[in-house]
């Protein structure tokens, strides 16, 4: 009896823990499933960017080498790319843009040893290296990454176009021409600063009859500014880029407008004999009350809170839209093909040139510079900055086309043809006969 009962209760002991058993592997069974789907699913969504991290390096060569202040910035984001980026590896080969350099960049492109990245100028500087066919144009660039130069502003890409006409580089900064106004004087004879050429001749007039001198400008020494902005306000910024056989009737009329001013009484009576830095004194002191330079020329004001930089005022029937700048932004970073045909390079690179030319770079970038140039992207202001300064700042954000200077589309003979001849245009001589002669020289020398 005993034994039955033992038996008995072996028997249910056994049932109960093949149950127990069961259930347990059951359980086992359904976490190893959970378990497989949710590592399959995570390796589903690691992958991708597991191949996106797939180490890289690119080489890199720009002109932020030796003394350039700008140096310390683009190291300092390459820096700062990698740690971000930590499977890309930047190989830089960075120099000041002397003539050895240009011709060594030159030469590492014309034998396949071109660089995945490179900065360097956009003008006719780059025509050689533009010829190898070994950039890839923005328009193709933004095909796959329409983000690509998202801070750059229109017109500094337009800018930075090579003279083929195709935009090819991301631009940082360059510099700029306006004119500088003592607005203290303005303020002192209840004149409105010029924003039209009757406004500017108004105070031509008013100035001339309180002894001041309206423009501090010298025809045979620095002519120049006046000679830029007067062919690009009577031809527009289409007509002004253009490069003619012959003299355009806006041409003419762009150098005649010197001969207004003058006639007007706009320069100091000696500006035929004045050197510029005289004529910069004149300015400096408060005797003259206007002065169109280039930002160059904003650090060796000394009244930075009465000093303001405007628009060009125009003239009458002029071409060009109120706002267009002469100025230039001659350089920026390219991105190779040697780069874009290769996965890894490609994305890389692009990712690269956005670092070094997103809004927080260039503000560095133009930080570091004084905050005085061109930047092309849209800048904050710093803590400190002068009236002066802002007023700079607030003329090129407000630019509605920067247009490069004569001198970086003609032949340099034949531009210093035209500025040698402006004095006699001012007292009469013939400004379509002078282009003509500079212009002929130009075609002779293409």
């Amino acid at each position: 009896m005993k034994k039955k009962a033992l038996s008995i209760l072996l028997a249910t002991v056994l049932t109960f823990t093949m149950l127990t058993g069961c259930g347990k592997t059951e359980e086992t069974a359904d976490d190893q499933t959970t378990t497989e789907a949710t590592d399959e699913a995570e390796v589903t969504e690691t992958e991708p960017e597991a191949e996106a991290q797939k180490d890289v390096t690119i080489k890199t060569v720009s002109m932020f080498g030796g003394t350039d202040p700008n140096a310390e910035v683009y190291q300092q984001i390459i820096a700062d790319f990698q740690t971000t980026y930590d499977y890309i590896t930047v190989e830089d080969n960075s120099q000041s843009s002397d003539e050895e350099w240009k011709a060594s960049v030159a030469a590492d492109f014309s034998v396949g040893n071109e660089p995945d990245v490179l900065q360097f100028f956009t003008d006719a500087t780059a025509n050689q290296i533009v010829a190898t066919d070994k950039f890839v144009s923005i328009e193709e660039i933004h095909a796959e990454y329409p983000e690509y130069a998202q801070d750059t502003m229109g017109t500094a890409l337009e800018a930075a176009k090579n003279t083929d006409g195709v935009q090819r580089a991301v631009p940082t900064t360059g510099y700029w021409e306006g004119l500088f106004c003592n607005k203290d004087l303005f303020d002192q004879y209840n004149l409105a600063l010029p924003t039209d050429f009757a406004s500017l001749k108004t105070a031509i007039e008013t100035f001339n009859e309180n002894g001041i001198v309206p423009i501090a400008v010298s025809l045979n020494n620095v002519p120049h500014y006046w000679v830029e902005f007067s062919l690009l306000y009577a031809a527009g910024p289409e007509g002004y880029e253009a490069v003619p056989e012959t003299a355009p009737a806006d041409w003419v009329r762009g150098l005649e407008f010197v001969k207004t001013l003058r006639d007007l009484g706009a320069f100091p009576v000696d500006t035929d004999t004045v050197d510029n830095e005289y004529v910069g004194s004149l300015f400096k002191s408060k005797q003259a009350a206007m002065q169109l330079d280039g930002s160059w020329f904003l650090g060796g004001i000394e009244d930075q809170e009465n000093t303001v930089v405007i628009a060009f005022p125009g003239m009458d029937d002029q071409k060009a839209e109120a706002g267009s700048i002469v100025g230039g932004i001659s350089s920026g970073f390219y991105i190779t093909r040697k780069a874009w045909e290769d996965p890894d390079k490609r994305d890389a690179a692009v990712k690269f040139v956005m670092a070094q030319t997103s809004q927080e770079a260039v503000q560095k970038y133009w930080e570091k510079g004084g905050a005085v140039g061109k930047a092309a992207v849209e800048v904050t202001p710093v803590e400190g900055m002068t009236n002066l300064a802002l007023s700079a700042l607030a003329y090129t954000n407000g630019a509605t086309a920067l247009c490069a200077p004569t001198d970086s589309r003609i032949d340099p003979e034949a531009y210093k043809t035209i500025i040698a001849g402006i004095v006699k245009v001012s007292t009469g001589g013939s400004a379509e006969d002078l282009l003509n002669e500079a212009l002929a020289i130009n075609n002779d020398r293409k």
